[in-house]
């Protein structure tokens, strides 16, 4: 059982010394241990301030945007979207608080499998990291045979076989994060780069239209939200409807935000965690202030809900004739733009499966450090990579490969349902984790002023999200028990049950493998006393401080073409 420790404005703890460092024990009280951490089963800080902040800010940024918007316009109409979209919102700054709170502690290299096996129990460190690790190598596949149905925007699928086009896009992806973490760092950070002119593009061309600015001068303003309206009833009429069409806008907009959460998998690789760290967290709000929550509010003044062109839109691929943007530009008239912005949505997909990838193999190596996988995936090369967990999460994105056959879209529909639930309860496991986390440093005296970053709303605001967040889990299908009222008319109204099946199977799983974990390894739930709070972290200090002091040593030199562009362009806002 781990000593009690106790704070003393020191970043060791008094009680344990540097003769504890030394062992590199972590979680003695929960029965957990890491491999030594020699070069080989160690990952290499390489990921720079710059790389982080712009990761982060591409991780909120995806196809749950510029498509996914649509689907939840037509069902429910502007207001819902728009508070729809507003309050998942801050419900994912609450998480990213969280998370900023805990990784800015103690940067673990298990991420969320480390938080949760050392704050609540080992069996909700072992489920959380399988559930996300589940969730990398269902979307990634996803995203893979997407890209190949975007490129069939050009190129029919009649044409050239879409197998040809994942097999290329897989490859790229694995060269990528085979090289190691600063080049797959320095790609993303273009690649997001792109994705911040596109939104910003985006929002300034939907402003101008909505002023008039388009081809055929007219200034919508609000004009559909008098006529349609702003709420289009869904399943009931009156109070109940409106209340209803704004529920279901939560689960499209839970979707589009889940990825924000990777900049908790980066901490473990961050060059200076505790500094790069408070500030993507911080800048969370306003990305999700101007990339989500202005531009929906934009094309709820563009694109009325029963637009016949949206409607065909939500029936059609992932290719730009999806978004409802397009839907707005083809409205103003204009007709250039589609095929530019199909380009945009195959760099968004693009990325997407290549930060998907790196997850799921940093995920693998987490639970393996935490010993809740085989050992062989803790192994690195010299490069830092985790070469055994990144070559099984490879194995995994060949599923790809069923997009040949369009018969299996529909299961790969029955996936992305099933990843929803998956990050749902990821974000439930990091708000349990942090409740927790607070519990323990309060018991073990570690004032709020030790700390890098503080959760604004602290523990309140953790609660709230959590109870936010289990409500739109437990009611997430709620639609499916209306298929009476919902069904077409004409024809005999059945219950969807693979889509139910789809939709709630992550939380029997769920709790399976966190009670089946705790009777197989007779695990306790974490004392607030005995949480440990301190084991690696002399050594996270230490890089730290060497990070600081090769900065310090290089100021005065010359500053990178990258550095003087960054600085000049997105360094002032971002």
């Amino acid at each position: 059982m781990a000593a009690i420790n106790r704070y003393d404005g020191s970043s060791e703890s008094p009680d344990r010394g540097k003769e504890y460092y030394n062992k590199e024990e972590v979680n003695i009280a929960a029965g957990a241990e890491v491999y030594a951490e020699d070069e080989n089963h160690h990952l290499h800080r390489g990921l720079k301030a710059r790389q982080i902040t712009m990761i982060a800010i591409g991780g909120a940024i995806g196809t749950g945007l510029i498509i996914g918007t649509g689907k939840s316009l037509a069902q429910a109409g502007p207001a819902p979207l728009f508070i729809g979209y507003t309050l998942v919102g801050f419900l994912c700054f609450l998480v990213m608080a969280a998370l900023g709170e805990m990784a800015c502690w103690l940067p673990l290299p298990s991420g969320f499998t480390g938080y949760a096996t050392r704050f609540v129990d080992p069996a909700l460190g072992f489920a959380l990291g399988w559930n996300y690790w589940f969730k990398y190598i269902i979307v990634t596949p996803n995203n893979l045979t997407a890209a190949s149905l975007v490129i069939q925007y050009w190129v029919p699928r009649e044409k050239v076989n879409p197998g040809a086009f994942i097999a290329v896009f897989l490859v790229a992806i694995v060269l990528i994060n085979y090289f190691g973490v600063r080049f797959f760092g320095e790609f993303e950070f273009y690649l997001s780069s792109i994705k911040v002119i596109v939104i910003i593009g985006l929002i300034l061309l939907s402003l101008i239209l909505a002023c008039g600015g388009g081809p055929n001068h007219h200034a919508t303003g609000f004009e559909y939200w008098k006529h349609p309206g702003a709420f289009h009833e869904y399943i009931l009429t009156g109070a109940a409807g409106r209340f209803l069409a704004v529920w279901s806008t939560f689960t499209t907009a839970v979707f589009a935000y889940l990825g924000t959460e990777l900049v908790g998998v980066t901490v473990g690789e961050a060059a200076n965690p505790r500094k790069v760290i408070p500030r993507a967290i911080k800048l969370t709000f306003y990305r999700i202030l101007l990339f989500y929550v202005v531009l929906v509010f934009l094309l709820g003044m563009l694109v009325p809900y029963n637009s016949k062109e949206l409607i065909d839109s939500n029936k059609k691929s992932n290719t730009a004739s999806a978004s409802p943007f397009v839907v707005a530009i083809k409205l103003s008239g204009i007709h250039s733009l589609p095929g530019i912005l199909n380009a945009c949505i195959l760099i968004f997909v693009f990325s997407a499966a290549n930060s998907d990838l790196y997850i799921a193999s940093r995920t693998l190596f987490g639970l393996a450090h935490e010993k809740k996988a085989p050992k062989i995936f803790t192994y690195t090369d010299k490069r830092g990579v985790p070469i055994a967990a990144l070559a099984l999460s490879v194995a995994f994105c060949l599923l790809a490969f069923l997009g040949v056959n369009t018969a299996s879209y529909t299961v790969f529909g029955y996936f992305v349902n099933l990843v929803t639930m998956f990050g749902l309860l990821t974000w439930i496991s990091l708000l349990v984790s942090h409740i927790y986390f607070v519990r323990a440093r309060r018991a073990q005296n570690i004032p709020d002023s030790a700390l890098a970053y503080v959760a604004p709303l602290g523990v309140y605001g953790s609660w709230g999200a959590l109870i936010f967040s289990i409500l739109i889990a437990f009611f997430k299908g709620f639609a499916l028990f209306c298929y009476k009222v919902t069904a077409t008319k004409g024809t005999k109204p059945v219950f969807d049950w693979r889509t139910f099946i789809t939709t709630y199977l992550g939380i029997p799983l769920y709790i399976i493998m966190i009670f089946g974990y705790k009777w197989s390894m007779k695990t306790e739930m974490v004392r607030p006393e005995t949480a440990d709070l301190y084991s690696g972290k002399a050594r996270i200090d230490a890089e730290e401080a060497e990070f600081i002091a090769a900065e310090q040593a290089k100021k005065g030199g010359p500053e990178t073409t990258m550095e003087k562009v960054y600085r000049y362009t997105f360094g002032w806002l971002f």
